[in-house]
């Protein structure tokens, strides 16, 4: 089963609870460099802003995202986007460069991912990435994890996230043609307005069997978990973000 369609999204909604996601990509942006006349793919374009942002350098961008409703709003904001799913790319040596914020740890078969883009990058192009890393959202997963245990009428929870070490990720690059020139992982706690709005950003793939109650008793138990954890007066909610930055080139 390709998991990227466990959850669903709503672009609008994006924007307003998860803004943050696009505004806090500006140095995977200057990661990327990109140059006029350069041809980029952007994976898991979303809206679109990113895309645009890198369209200003003067190089031609074309995004791909599986969302249908994110796809047509990146089209409205005069994005080239398609869906599609980085794991059915058909792309073979058309790019200069492959880009991606937010997106790869949608994806649970990321060695299929990172073969589908070595084959789209021309030979010598570059990959530059930032996803969810190991440790990202720890404190989350954890409460989501007891709140479910605390209902075995939930059945099991499916955390389909992917969030790989360093190692993990540079060994799977390497295997797939890649020179690895920087990896890292960065912790970067994130403010955000509230974990209710985020968990239903977020996590709707894992509760979509639940009833609209039952949802709602999630939410407000994992909430009341993380009070103790990602709250305080003085800086409101803060996810306990980790990401891992990528900047890999294809050899042959």
């Amino acid at each position: 089963m390709n998991r990227q369609k466990t959850n669903s999204w709503n672009a609008e909604k994006y924007r307003k609870h998860a803004g943050f996601v696009s505004d806090l990509a500006s140095p995977v942006v200057e990661l990327l460099n990109p140059k006029k006349g350069e041809k980029i793919l952007d994976l898991g374009c979303g809206d679109g802003i990113l895309g645009l942002k890198i369209a200003k350098y003067k190089a031609e961008v074309v995004g791909i995202d599986l969302s249908e409703n994110m796809v047509a709003k990146a089209r409205e904001n005069g994005l080239d986007a398609k869906v599609m799913s980085v794991t059915d790319m058909p792309f073979n040596g058309e790019f200069d460069a492959v880009f991606s914020n937010a997106m790869l740890h949608w994806v649970n078969e990321p060695k299929l991912a990172v073969e589908n883009i070595a084959k789209a990058l021309k030979v010598g192009g570059r990959f530059i990435a930032e996803f969810g890393g190991y440790g990202n959202i720890f404190s989350i997963i954890k409460a989501m994890r007891e709140v479910f245990k605390r209902h075995p009428e939930y059945g099991e929870i499916d955390d389909f996230w992917y969030f790989p070490t360093t190692y993990e990720y540079k060994s799977i690059l390497e295997e797939y043609g890649f020179e690895v020139r920087y990896i890292e992982l960065i912790p970067r706690p994130t403010p955000i307005d509230d974990i209710a709005n985020w968990l239903i950003l977020f996590t709707n793939g894992f509760t979509k069997h639940l009833s609209d109650s039952k949802q709602k008793q999630f939410r407000d138990e994992v909430r009341e978990l993380l009070k103790e954890t990602n709250y305080s007066q003085k800086d409101g909610w803060v996810a306990d973000y980790v990401r891992i930055r990528v900047e890999a080139y294809k050899e042959c």
